[in-house]
């Protein structure tokens, strides 16, 4: 899963992915013309992969991951760069927007005001126009071939122009009501509106916590019609320290600070969240681990994440949930107690489920 960070020019989008992923990328108070983006990858915390990795004493121990990419900021008039920027977030499965809420003389923004809430709407306007330009030039590219001959997919034209009529009423794509079949059929044109969006509020130390930044989260999520859920507060800077930490450091920082647990948990959940992701889990002597699928896979395909092999030559699953191995200890008392199941292929894979894959090849 690859999630790219975007933002206006000094929004602190590096300040985010240092964060995000405890690298110590430079950070600049002037626009980066940096030539390659910023990638890290970060292991998914799951206590359940933990737990059993204690139980079982595994040769090795996986955690799933997520992939955070950091790239120049927008700007305007910077046509070239945009442009970097759009083909950058194309190739990723969601966009995570930062936000500047904090005041800092010494880092100007670009608008020389700090509203987040006119920069949310300026970013989606960006996504938008975008994909518009898009739509435009390949119902153009099919309107020129059928005057060469070529009869343009009827469908294809059709559903193009629902989607050029929802982008000029300023509307992103993710809003639009599509069937499953349509959305598929227009994945290939990888439109950026059309990515799940995730927004972070940069704000400051002195916010945090605040009923300010409430009503900015509200104010947000109501304008883009968005859940609330996925608009996550978060003190950059302080945020950045955790991530440099070692964790019983982080911690006990954390316990000073009064927070739970650092931002970047949290909005790993949003990801999977927004995404629709769910994790399952193999264990074994040999080794502990917990693949991502989205919700609603089949146990054909859960197998599939795992090796062709094992989808090819798929007999059944056998199954249990964390829970109910969990409450049994061990799987020997887990079937004892009937809660492991045999599930054939079209069995919808839990959140949690343990599965061992029997298979022929």
């Amino acid at each position: 899963m690859n999630i790219a960070i975007s933002g206006l020019s000094n929004a602190g989008k590096t300040t985010i992915f240092n964060a995000l992923t405890g690298l110590n990328v430079e950070t600049t108070i002037y626009p980066s013309v940096a030539e390659a983006p910023h990638r890290g990858s970060v292991k998914v915390p799951d206590e359940r992969v933990e737990w059993l990795s204690g139980v079982f004493k595994p040769k090795k121990t996986t955690h799933s991951t997520i992939e955070y990419t950091d790239f120049i900021g927008l700007a305007r008039g910077e046509t070239d760069n945009n442009r970097k920027v759009l083909d950058l977030l194309k190739d990723a499965d969601a966009i995570l927007d930062v936000l500047r809420a904090f005041n800092d003389p010494a880092v100007v923004h670009p608008d020389n005001s700090v509203d987040p809430l006119r920069d949310a709407r300026t970013l989606e306007v960006e996504w938008v126009l975008s994909d518009l330009d898009l739509v435009e030039k390949r119902l153009t590219r099919m309107a020129d071939a059928a005057k060469r001959g070529k009869k343009p997919d009827e469908a294809e034209k059709k559903l193009l122009t629902r989607c050029k009529d929802f982008l000029e009423g300023e509307q992103p794509l993710r809003n639009m009501p599509l069937s499953p079949e349509e959305w598929k059929s227009l994945r290939h044109l990888q439109f950026v509106s059309a990515k799940p969006r995730i927004l972070v509020l940069n704000i400051s130390e002195d916010d945090m916590g605040s009923d300010k930044v409430a009503e900015m989260v509200a104010a947000i999520a109501g304008e883009l019609r968005c859940n609330p859920q996925h608009v996550i507060p978060m003190c950059g800077k302080i945020e950045m320290e955790i991530g440099q930490l070692q964790p019983d450091e982080a911690k006990d920082f954390l316990a000073d600070l009064g927070i739970a647990e650092p931002a970047c948990n949290r909005l790993i959940s949003v990801c999977y969240e927004a995404l629709e992701l769910i994790s399952f889990l193999t264990v074994g002597e040999d080794e502990v681990k917990s693949w991502t699928i989205t919700r609603g896979s089949s146990a054909v395909q859960a197998a599939g994440k795992i090796h062709s092999d094992i989808e090819r030559g798929f007999i059944r699953a056998e199954v249990v949930s964390y829970d109910a191995f969990k409450a049994a200890g061990s799987m020997a008392e887990a079937r004892k107690h009937g809660s492991v199941t045999l599930q054939g292929k079209t069995y919808t894979v839990n959140d949690g489920d343990i599965i061992n894959f029997r298979f022929n090849v």
